[in-house]
């Protein structure tokens, strides 16, 4: 049994090449924004600035009649996007919202995308809101 911490990019999307080839084209994009943590867990990568603002995950696992060699992009803002591309947006905590975008081939990273990632890499940057009731 793996311990918390040691879990590996290759080894969450082991047998899955063609879902690591997409991680991977995503994983590319995003570093080219700027710099970025990077943390594998047993179920998803995550991408963080200040905060965590992106996350690659396998949807065949939560998602079902997804293509096996899909993986599922989801990133937060500070806003809700309406978009035929976003599967669901959630808004866990006030002024946060999280959306997700299935990605079964790479022209799925299109330009939509990007500029969504581009905003949640900025967002991921800024400070956290206060919500504390004065």
């Amino acid at each position: 049994m793996r311990r918390p911490g040691s879990w590996t990019i290759e080894g969450l999307f082991d047998g899955r090449p063609v879902s690591l080839l997409l991680f991977q084209e995503v994983r590319r994009f995003i570093e080219s924004l700027g710099p970025v943590n990077i943390e594998a867990t047993k179920t998803q990568v995550s991408f963080g600035t200040k905060r965590k603002f992106a996350w690659v995950w396998l949807p065949q696992i939560w998602i079902r009649k997804q293509p096996d060699s899909s993986i599922t992009l989801a990133f937060s803002l500070d806003r809700q996007i309406i978009h035929d591309r976003i599967r669901q947006a959630v808004e866990p905590y006030p002024g946060r919202w999280t959306h997700h975008v299935v990605i079964e081939r790479e022209p799925d990273l299109d330009e939509d995308v990007r500029g969504w990632l581009r905003e949640a890499y900025a967002f991921g940057k800024s400070r956290r809101p206060s919500h504390r009731k004065s």
